[in-house]
């Protein structure tokens, strides 16, 4: 048994492209070499260096969310602005347990997977993990965890509660817990997507609603960062379930919440109101944006 730890950097083609590959090169070397001794110092083993990201084990589960939580913190109270300019470096994580195998100084197994796929999951400066981690952890460290939700990680056909580790204090208000509401089936209900003045509804058992750049989708969003076919909606198992398709992701902003819900070929359920962005986050120009809402 084993918890493993993948952290990327967030951002790091606009950092190549804006600096260049040598200097970028050397920036993101200093920086994955940095938090390789955080890690090392929370009795993390760093596994390997993913070019601008890190594969990290640790023998317990309250290391590994120690060690997330102190470089995420350390990266916000003191900033690193790659080339001295532009937005500061964020991270975005993803922690998972269970069985590891070592093969020649590397590591296998559905944790590992788990763990990649979590932090694909995460937003700038989210740690994600699961009901499996949290299990094992103490109540102190087990408090700041607010669930988001089942998800299905890709290559697994059962969905994955997953956690998010609130370690940033001021931001709690605008945590929600939506995992009570997402495991309870709702028999009648109905899903409003609204785009471009366009409204279309999704009833249970109703075909699935596309969205996309094609003309043929069934919510038609015109714009470059938008796929042919970015993104389905359907209803399965009690729940309307948003898939993502796309080449640059699917955001999902539940509520009020203000981290979103990033998908890059995974899924998530849509409960409550809120906003879908295509392609990019929703504080980007003329971001693509979808309003649903779940009713019922």
């Amino acid at each position: 048994m084993a918890t493993v730890v993948f952290a990327d950097l967030v951002g790091s083609t606009g950092i190549f492209e804006r600096l260049g590959d040598e200097t970028a090169g050397r920036f993101v070397t200093q920086l994955t070499t940095a938090l390789s001794r955080s890690f090392e110092q929370h009795n993390g083993r760093v596994v390997k260096l993913l070019g601008d990201g890190l594969f990290v084990t640790f023998p317990q589960e309250g290391d590994a969310i120690d060690a997330c939580v102190a470089i995420q913190k350390r990266l916000k109270d003191t900033p690193v602005y790659p080339g001295g300019t532009g937005k500061p470096v964020q991270m975005q994580m993803g922690v998972e347990s269970g069985e590891v195998v070592e093969i020649e100084g590397d590591c296998y197994g559905d944790a590992v997977n788990s763990a990649a796929r979590l932090a694909d999951l995460a937003g700038a400066d989210q740690i994600l993990t699961t009901s499996r981690v949290r299990d094992a952890l103490g109540p102190q460290q087990r408090g700041p965890l607010r669930s988001i939700g089942p998800m299905y990680l890709r290559g697994k056909s059962e969905a994955t509660e997953v956690f998010r580790v609130q370690w940033q204090p001021e931001r709690d208000v605008d945590a929600t817990m939506m995992g009570a509401s997402m495991f309870k089936p709702v028999a009648e209900a109905h899903l409003d997507l609204s785009a471009n003045g366009q409204t279309l509804r999704l009833d249970p058992h109703g075909q699935p609603l596309s969205l996309g750049r094609a003309a043929t989708a069934s919510l038609s969003v015109n714009d470059s960062r938008v796929s042919r076919v970015h993104a389905t909606v359907e209803w399965r198992g009690g729940h309307f379930i948003l898939n993502d398709q796309s080449s640059f992701g699917t955001w999902v902003y539940v509520g009020g919440q203000a981290a979103p819900i990033v998908l890059r070929r995974t899924e998530c359920y849509l409960v409550g109101s809120g906003v879908i962005t295509l392609g990019c986050d929703r504080e980007a120009e003329a971001a693509p944006r979808v309003e649903y809402s779940v009713t019922g």
